[in-house]
């Protein structure tokens, strides 16, 4: 039986629990320093025991057939999702592991930008919550490569549909969404 056999994603499911909980309409601005009228909080999800299961069952699915030795990306956005990913292989009967990349190294113990059980030439795939112009997770794919993991993709919750999905694409990094915003109804 292979690993998306074992775990129940409900892609509809997800797209209920994004506009009930994680989306909210005003006046924002992102990370990206654009301004939108409306805002993906999806640490309402990722924090949540129903969000961050629907969202890491997605996940594992994304990544079939051929799984990663390690899922991680950048703190703390990503935290949430890489532990329910690990978690849901897990309890699947696959073992792999999650890393979590440091906006900036410590500087006491190891003073390592990338931590958890990873070593250099791991497969990796680097998740994110949102995914706007991709700067963030360019980032984080860039201290990976520094520490000498192979990035091979990368995968949203949303793609807010404004750029991210061609900038890693152009990198020659598989982009993959759970969800997009024409899926919740928005207009990208």
């Amino acid at each position: 039986m292979t690993l998306a056999n074992q775990i129940l994603y409900d892609r509809s499911r997800l797209i209920e629990l994004v506009k009930e909980y994680a989306l909210s309409f005003g006046d924002f601005t992102l990370a990206s320093g654009a301004k939108a009228n409306f805002y993906l909080d999806c640490r309402k999800l990722t924090l949540s025991g129903e969000g961050a299961n629907q969202i890491a069952a997605g996940i594992l699915e994304l990544l079939q057939p051929d799984l990663p030795d390690a899922v991680g990306g950048m703190a703390i956005g990503a935290d949430p999702i890489t532990a329910a990913v690990i978690t849901r292989a897990w309890q699947a009967g696959h073992s792999f592991r999650g890393f979590i990349v440091r906006k900036e190294s410590k500087d006491h113990g190891t003073g390592r930008q990338v931590e958890g059980p990873v070593q250099a030439g791991d497969r990796v795939a680097i998740l994110e919550d949102v995914i706007t112009s991709g700067g963030s997770s360019l980032r984080a794919i860039q201290h990976a490569r520094d520490f000498g993991l192979k990035v091979e993709r990368i995968i949203t919750i949303i793609d807010r549909q404004a750029g991210g999905r061609e900038k890693f694409e152009s990198e020659g990094i598989r982009f993959d969404s759970l969800l997009t915003l024409s899926d919740l109804g928005i207009d990208p």
